[in-house]
């Protein structure tokens, strides 16, 4: 035990060391501030604004060192486990306060009034002003006041929130970056309902406009391109014929590796030493250039390693072709 130090007429004892989390999630931002879009540094700045004081930081080493065992995310409600000083994990909740479907049903109309918000949403993407259309409705999307957080910790600790709810903290903030829709999830509103709904709201409003004439009509006036005449004979019509020349495509190597795990975004709470998308890249590159030499049916003489350069891609696209 560690001896006790005297300070101001009271015996206190230095912090103990949190134990080593197996597997643990770790945050991605190494040094510096958290987040890197504008919502996931919002929601940050917003928890740094209640003035919760030291305990914030020490959440910030914790999701640093990989405290955080898990995570998981559900409507208006978050639940965690975070290692602490003690064999068992700590049980740690979140609660967010939810909007009612009422205000909902305001926030989605205002939404789906303004095209680009409501293109932005239905491509996955969060609109820079979303905000202002909450305040329009008399509602936030951020917490406005600690009270719209109710959180729990099964730790010893007296002060709310302790180390390891701010560690969940800083964890949903960088999920926030990975997926934007959990904001809303938190408030009540998950992905798929929220995209079905806005997708209504929005097709009633253009079928609104196309009755009055305001809108664009989807028909368009132009005849059917002519069918293409048949074959003079059954035989014929029913035989493979010549494949064209261009039938298997082109391979090419392509300029950004691993464009598909970046339209699909950061591994959700990813437990890797290096992030997610940085590793896709680094494989995607070289399976990219062995499947070209496997399909050129050429001897593996060019090498990938921690990424494929613009000049090497072109290099192998223009021998492709």
């Amino acid at each position: 035990m560690s001896a006790a130090r005297y300070r101001d007429d009271f015996y206190y004892y230095p912090p103990a060391q949190p134990r080593q989390a197996r597997g643990g999630i770790k945050a991605q931002t190494k040094r510096g501030a958290f987040g890197q879009s504008w919502w996931a540094r919002r929601w940050i700045q917003v928890l740094e604004g209640f003035n919760i004081g030291a305990r914030l930081g020490r959440g910030r080493n914790y999701a640093r060192r990989g405290q955080v065992v898990s995570i998981s995310i559900a409507e208006g409600e978050v639940t965690a486990k975070v290692q602490g000083t003690r064999p068992t994990p700590y049980r740690v909740t979140i609660q967010m306060k939810t909007l009612s479907p009422a205000a909902w049903k305001k926030v989605i109309t205002q939404l789906s009034g303004q095209a680009i918000h409501a293109a932005n949403l239905l491509s996955g993407r969060m609109p820079d002003d979303i905000e202002s259309v909450f305040k329009a409705t008399g509602q936030s999307l951020f917490p406005a006041a600690y009270r719209d957080l109710l959180t729990d910790c099964s730790c010893p600790d007296w002060s709310n929130p302790c180390k390891h709810i701010a560690a969940a903290y800083y964890l949903l903030g960088e999920e926030f970056d990975r997926d934007p829709f959990l904001i809303f999830k938190l408030r009540g509103m998950p992905r798929e309902k929220l995209l079905e709904l806005l997708g209504a709201e929005t097709d009633v409003k253009h079928e609104a406009k196309v009755h009055d004439g305001s809108g664009a009509s989807t028909a368009t006036g132009e005849s059917s391109p002519p069918a293409e005449p048949l074959p003079p004979s059954a035989a014929s019509f029913w035989a493979l014929g010549d494949l064209p020349d261009d039938f298997a495509g082109e391979a090419v190597v392509p300029v950004l590796a691993a464009a598909l795990p970046r339209r699909l975004g950061a591994f959700p709470f990813w437990r890797g030493a290096q992030p997610f998308l940085e590793e896709m890249e680094r494989t995607y590159a070289l399976a990219s250039v062995k499947g070209l030499h496997a399909f050129l049916g050429e001897p593996e003489s060019v090498q990938a390693g921690n990424g494929l350069g613009n000049g090497l891609s072109r290099k192998i696209q223009e021998k492709a072709v």
